[in-house]
């Protein structure tokens, strides 16, 4: 019970849609930024040049993108690359309102060191001299469930921050219509991600809540 109480405390003090966090425990994401950023300049640069260039052989079949839309995207998205950090930023802001207010939330606070003799008071009133095993089977199954929804929301912040630290090399793919779709599954696993990360936490806050019931009035079951 111990330990699940240092976990939860640890793992909900690292959930969020704010990177800070993320970049204290990875701080090399922050300085190879740019590095990203380069790339996904250059790949424009690089899908620019060579679409310009396919326009050359429409004659012998070949199938290109119209030069004018092609620039007028490529310019676009070069801009985009280059302040990726501060849209996806935004949009981290946007997701983390709702967040804090899940977080925030005037719940019971959730002991786990309470819950075994809370199962003991509730099977020593209904059962016999097996209400220990009773107990600590219920204690285990509790113990186990929550540890893996801890590690999945975990799970989901580091990825959202490979998301975020990455998204200029995304954002270079809408530039052409070729690897458009490319962006737009990066743009709804983002926007996924964000949203299961407040569900996550609205399952544990839900979870807190209802153990914080259970231990004020184990009885009433």
């Amino acid at each position: 019970m111990l330990v699940l109480d240092l976990a939860s405390t640890s793992v909900l003090g690292v959930l969020g849609c704010n990177m800070d966090t993320f970049v204290r425990y990875f701080p090399a994401v922050d300085t190879m930024y740019d590095i990203f950023v380069a790339l996904a300049i250059g790949l424009i640069l690089l899908n620019w040049v060579w679409q310009l260039f396919k326009n050359f052989g429409l004659g012998l079949g070949f199938e290109a993108e119209d030069p004018v839309k092609l620039s007028i995207r490529s310019v676009i998205f070069i801009f985009l690359a280059l302040y990726a950090r501060d849209i996806v930023d935004i949009i981290l802001k946007i997701g983390g309102t709702p967040y804090m207010w899940i977080m925030s939330s005037e719940i019971a606070p959730l002991d786990f060191s309470s819950y075994y003799s809370t199962v003991l008071t509730v099977a020593g009133v209904t059962a016999n001299g097996a209400a220990t095993i009773v107990a600590l089977i219920l204690t285990l199954v509790l113990a186990w469930n929550y540890i893996k929804l801890l590690f999945e929301a975990a799970e989901r912040y580091v990825l959202l921050g490979v998301l975020v630290f990455t998204a200029p090399v995304a954002f270079s793919m809408g530039a052409s219509q070729t690897t458009g779709n490319i962006f737009k599954s990066w743009c709804r696993m983002f926007g996924g991600q964000v949203f299961l990360l407040i569900m996550n936490a609205w399952c544990l806050r839900v979870f807190s809540s209802m153990m914080g019931a259970f231990f004020a009035n184990p009885l009433s079951l």
